[in-house]
């Protein structure tokens, strides 16, 4: 077997050496992979645990944005006191999240058709942006005009509209993640027997 650089094996021997540095045990992802899938079931049954799921789903995200804003503020002297900030922010969301699942969920519905415009204008600029180097540049266009057009039609809703199209999105992203980590691991896991 030959030791070539990732340049010289092309560009499939640049994604097994990103995939062999992602890699830790295989069996991760795999775990992940099957927690996503629960996740997608529980949500996309439309009950009660629907709704109870989703709210600890971002406790959880808060959890993580916590633990991100004081690894940054330990690392960074600059600008210090705002990641500590957001740090404190971010720990009071999680804790109200998983004190009060169903608040937090009716909170984020409230907002629902924001976060959607917020997150379609990002991937535009990010698409038009990077058009010299990404000649898919055009398929992030298109996501983001229908998020922001999404994000305008959900803000006109009633409330349970809002809500229900929250737990459809929650559902299928926690679904269409639980098979691209649990592909993921296979492929980990494949490479490591290489």
């Amino acid at each position: 077997m030959s030791m070539r650089s990732p340049t010289e094996a092309g560009p499939r021997g640049r994604v097994e050496t990103v995939l062999d540095q992602m890699a830790g045990p295989w069996w991760m992802f795999l775990v992940t992979g099957i927690a996503w899938l629960v996740i997608s079931l529980i949500v996309l049954r439309f009950r009660l645990a629907s709704v109870v799921a989703v709210g600890v789903l971002m406790g959880v995200v808060f959890l993580a944005g916590w633990f991100s804003e004081i690894l940054i503020a330990s690392i960074r002297s600059r600008w210090r006191w705002a990641h500590v900030l957001m740090a404190i922010l971010f720990l009071f969301a999680a804790c109200w999240s998983f004190a009060s699942p169903f608040g937090a969920f009716w909170a984020l519905a409230a907002i629902f058709g924001l976060l959607l415009i917020v997150r379609g204008s990002l991937d535009l600029v990010t698409s038009i942006s990077s058009r010299e180097v990404n000649p898919a540049w055009w398929l992030g266009l298109i996501v983001g005009v229908l998020q922001i057009l999404l994000g305008f039609w959900v803000s006109q809703q009633e409330f349970p509209a809002r809500a229900l199209l929250l737990l459809i999105w929650v559902g299928f992203f926690a679904l269409f993640r639980g098979f691209t980590d649990i592909l993921l691991a296979f492929e980990v896991h494949g490479l490591q027997r290489k």
